[in-house]
């Protein structure tokens, strides 16, 4: 269990600077942006889409290039700044384990989410 808590401590340590950034949109996310021009898109003016994107749709490649470009304190900040807006439960859940976002924060966001749900769909 301690040897756990280590590496888990050590990789913590190394997740707080990122060690890629980029001002392009890699290809390899152009399916998170179908209704962009991704030549138009660069990390430094659409960062907020672009992390809203990742974040919500993408997968294991794409977050693991949101990470080089952003420090999990910022991620964390991002998230908790935006209420976790734009999330599903599942992956709100997954990044209050990651980035240790309240607990009783997160259900918070959760119960609008539900609250919310059916008037949006009434078109109210």
């Amino acid at each position: 269990m301690a040897v756990n808590t280590i590496i888990y401590a050590r990789r913590a340590e190394t997740d707080m600077q990122p060690t890629l950034k980029t001002r392009k949109i890699p290809r390899s996310l152009k399916p998170l942006f179908w209704d962009y021009d991704l030549r138009e898109l660069s990390w430094p003016a659409d960062q907020d889409l672009v992390t809203s994107r990742i974040l919500a749709s993408g997968d294991w490649q794409a977050i693991t290039w949101l990470r080089r470009q952003v420090t999990s304190c910022q991620l964390r900040h991002w998230l908790l700044e935006r209420q976790g807006r734009g999330l599903d439960p599942q992956r709100l859940r997954f990044w209050e384990l990651i980035l240790d976002l309240p607990h009783q924060t997160v259900n918070g966001w959760l119960r609008l989410m539900e609250q919310d749900a059916w008037p949006r769909r009434a078109g109210r």
